[in-house]
């Protein structure tokens, strides 16, 4: 069955809650101070079931300093019921709530004119005239305006069938997205816990599924789902909803809070958005501190502009939000905003990026452009692109902006299928990021062989830092046709290694021939004229020849030296358990320097095993 959500919106004391009373039997107004003093207070609900759908209603509070409880209950609505007395006319509040309602891109509603019976009929044509003035450039510029009295019961029947009409037109929200509810209410009950509600935004949830409710990060599970009463196994995008969670305390929770599956959805304190001010507002200036609405999250911050110094009413910008506490927000996202101080609504917008580049360079116009009015693909290109050299996983964009899965899925197809987008695992790189890599990747290697013509290849870590990229990058590695990467080692698959001159590899081994006591790198380089990087390129190359073995970066040993080595503490190890320096350093005729060398080299291959100040053997085989 259908399920579509309505609001109310209108001035207080207009009679909001009674006609929901009226046309469901609900008293929206469940507290007990709300019914002491005759008004809203928070927010109420309530539903008409209908043979064909259900439609549930948020009843917001009129009063102009619960603006913010107001702003609770109309994130998640379809449909708006504006409520305008007829006794009244238009009031401040009446024009409030229409400009939040038009600034949230609410699509449809209609109006009720209330309280018809405390007035004549050139009143009730005063007050339509009235309210087709108000409303006009609106969202509800078109939509009928039914006289109704919920005190007698006039026109009640009538508004019912309205709705129900103007509800089977609504598009019915996707369940193909992340599942996210913000929380509008929270309470126990005896024998159950802790529940919470509110009207489902995306995706769909069933009994028994895991749960994190952010931003406070809580992990739970689903004990029990109910809808207008009524038990549910799945809930779904578009429904009111309360659910029962498993093991969280009501302290633990608040209205703002944002139930979703756990590990999608990233807090932030910083968002990219396009911003419009109200008509009838002063201008507000680059800076200014703000309140800030989005879905049932209230909290405050800064409007830093984009480009500009000011805007002026009615007019559009680019901005970036600092806010003092984290939320949950998706690219899509409609907010609000008001002054800081008086308080009054100022605009609304849309959330562009929840996670933007913090760097102004990084930062251009035609970008902010796409992300506002672009396609899905568009918009995901640009994502991409923005992450740079980091790249972004398919379960990072699912979860960043507000969209079905498996439009996602088809956006990034479409991009890999143009190749503006590659695909290293699970990380997504764009095509010019991937370009320039490659470009730089190998330039470098080209200058890495000149340089290092001994030399197998480049190193991973040190490719890193010399081109200065993150970690996620080298995934790409395998998609550069031109190098080839062993093990660690990345090099151009057209590079030669030089071949070692015979002559020169057999004068360095001879130099190494000096018992326990040959000379040191620094010594050989000297000695043969040769620099020390390119005596060290040799020097391996000849041990993974296996014609010598490496103690340290400077002392080497011909491999039946050092053989000898170890037949000699086989030797001394069969007739003593333990041996001092000393004893070593007498063992190879050799000086303390090179003693201490050599045992350094067999303790850390696990030959001999340090002690205190003596060292016994490890490996007699």
């Amino acid at each position: 069955m259908k399920k579509v959500i309505l609001g109310t919106a209108g001035h207080i004391d207009h009679g909001k809650s009674a006609i929901v009373k009226a046309l469901t039997g609900i008293d929206p107004d469940r507290l007990k101070e709300e019914k002491e003093r005759g008004i809203t207070i928070d927010l109420g609900f309530a539903n008409i079931r209908y043979p064909d759908l259900i439609v549930g209603i948020v009843d917001v509070p009129g009063h102009e300093r619960l603006i913010k409880n107001m702003l609770a209950g109309v994130g998640g609505i379809d449909i708006v019921m504006l409520v305008v007395a007829a006794d009244e006319g238009v009031m401040p509040q009446t024009k409030e709530h229409l400009a939040i309602c038009d600034l949230l891109k609410i699509k449809s509603g209609l109006i009720a004119l209330n309280k018809v019976d405390l007035v004549d009929e050139e009143t009730i044509e005063l007050a339509k005239e009235d309210v087709k003035e108000a409303v006009k450039g609106t969202f509800l510029e078109n939509a009928q305006i039914i006289p109704v009295s919920a005190k007698t019961g006039y026109n009640i029947e009538l508004l019912k069938e309205k709705i129900r009409q103007l509800a089977l037109s609504v598009e019915e929200k996707s369940t193909g997205g992340i599942f996210r509810m913000p929380i509008d209410r929270v309470f126990t009950l005896k024998g159950f816990g802790t529940v919470v509600t509110g009207t489902v935004l995306s995706g769909k949830i069933s009994v028994d599924s895991p749960v994190e409710i952010l931003p406070a990060g809580i992990s739970s599970r689903i004990r029990g789902l109910q809808s207008h009463g009524e038990k549910l196994d799945e809930a779904y995008a578009g429904q009111r909803v309360g659910i029962n969670l498993q093991g969280v305390s009501k302290e633990d929770l608040k209205r703002g809070d944002v139930v979703s599956i756990p590990q999608k959805l990233k807090l932030t304190t910083f968002l990219e958005v396009k911003i419009k001010l109200l008509k009838d507002v002063s201008p507000l200036k680059n800076g200014a501190p703000i309140h800030f609405y989005l879905t049932t999250s209230e909290t405050v911050g800064r409007i830093k502009l984009f480009n500009k110094a000011e805007i002026l009413p009615e007019e559009e910008s680019f901005a970036y939000v600092k806010l003092q506490e984290p939320i949950v927000a998706m690219a899509q996202d409609k907010f609000i905003f008001r002054r800081f101080s008086p308080l009054e609504t100022l605009g609304g917008g849309i959330v562009l990026d929840p996670d933007p580049p913090r760097k102004k360079r990084e930062i251009q116009s035609e970008h902010l452009e796409l992300l506002s009015s672009g396609s899905l693909s568009q918009k995901i290109e640009i994502k991409i692109k923005r992450k740079a050299f980091k790249g972004v996983s398919i379960s990072e964009l699912e979860g960043w902006i507000n969209a079905d899965l498996k439009e996602i899925k088809k956006a990034i197809d479409e991009l890999l299928e143009k190749r503006k987008i590659i695909k290293a695992e699970n990380q997504l790189f764009h095509i010019d990021v991937f370009n320039n890599f490659k470009s730089s990747l190998l330039n470098l290697l080209k200058e890495f062989h000149q340089t290092n013509p001994f030399k197998e290849g480049l190193p991973k870590e040190e490719l890193k830092t010399k081109l200065s990229v993150d970690s996620e990058l080298l995934m790409l590695l395998p998609y550069i046709e031109e190098i080839s990467v062993e093990g660690n080692t990345v090099k151009l698959k057209s590079a030669q290694r030089e071949e070692i001159d015979p002559v020169l590899e057999e004068r360095i081994i001879r130099e190494l021939q000096r018992e326990f006591q040959p000379p040191l790198k620094e010594e050989i380089a000297q000695k043969l004229s040769i620099s020390e990087s390119k005596l060290s390129d040799i020097l391996k190359i000849i041990v993974r020849k296996g014609k010598i073995v490496r103690i340290n970066d400077s002392l080497y040993l011909p491999v039946e030296s050092y053989n000898k080595m170890l037949e000699l503490l086989k030797d001394f190890f069969s007739k003593k358990n333990e041996m001092t320096v000393s004893e070593f350093r007498n063992l190879l005729n050799t000086t303390r320097r090179y003693a201490i060398a050599y045992l350094e080299h067999l303790d850390s291959h696990k030959i001999t095993l340090r002690i205190g100040e003596i060292r016994k053997m490890v490996k007699r085989g």
